[in-house]
């Protein structure tokens, strides 16, 4: 944190029926001068247990809401919140100040919680959400039914987006596939205006399996990586340009 050694990257989220940049996520990565690239799988629960993560979760709302200013104005940017910054009385304020300084339309920003934040207190987490709506931002359930998944915080929450984890999109194809979960999940999510992201999508087949299912948007290898900040860049410019033609 000291040596300014986190870095962000952007992986878009496509539009399945345009096929065009809905968005983007932003990622966070530390390159270390030793060891490279290291995971954040290895480094964010040490981050957590420390109560470090609330300052790397404002330095990477505060730089992902200043980047994607620079971005068209039609894309969106969404970005993953811990458990742990969520549970703080300050989050909603910061979140304000993020988009406040950065400029960012409030519209434009996608926060990510995971069912995580919900458990320990349905209460504190219901009126945080409610303060997050009520600045305009959007909120969309990450990795959804890998967790203690319940169909009550659908009904109690106010999110705008589900998720779809990528281990249900990778064992979507086959007779014992996982196709009837992702086809229900949507239908809840249609049902009660929700949009929805399917993970990690990487070949053909499954982009047009999610697309007859009823899939809103998708996001993997087969459309790009997450990529640095000066690569998203180029890469929405010339989206931009070829919608514009």
């Amino acid at each position: 944190i000291a040596d300014g050694a986190f870095e962000l990257h952007y992986q878009p989220v496509v539009d399945l029926g345009s096929n065009e940049i809905a968005g983007c996520e932003a990622l966070l990565r530390w390159n270390h001068p030793v060891r490279g690239m290291i995971s954040p799988a290895e480094f964010i629960p040490v981050a957590e247990e420390t109560g470090l993560i609330c300052q790397i979760g404002d330095w990477v709302l505060d730089t992902a809401c200043a980047e994607a200013t620079h971005w068209p104005p039609g894309i969106k940017l969404a970005v993953n919140v811990s458990p742990v910054q969520f549970r703080s009385h300050a989050f909603s304020l910061k979140v304000a100040n993020a988009l406040a300084t950065s400029g960012l339309s409030a519209n434009r920003l996608e926060l990510e919680i995971t069912e995580a934040v919900l458990i320990r207190d349905d209460e504190a987490a219901l009126a945080m959400l409610q303060h997050l709506r009520a600045i305009g931002v959007r909120i969309a359930l990450d990795d959804f039914g890998t967790g203690y998944s319940s169909l009550s915080y659908l009904q109690r929450f106010p999110f705008d987006k589900i998720k779809i984890d990528r281990c249900f999109v990778n064992d979507m194809a086959g007779a014992e596939g996982s196709s009837p979960i992702v086809q229900a999940v949507i239908n809840i999510a249609n049902a009660r205006n929700m949009t929805t992201t399917a993970e990690g999508v990487e070949t053909e087949q499954q982009r047009e399996m999610l697309l007859s299912l009823g899939c809103t948007e998708m996001q993997g290898y087969l459309f790009s990586p997450a990529r640095p900040v000066a690569e998203i860049r180029r890469l929405l410019a010339r989206e931009n340009r070829i919608a514009a033609a």
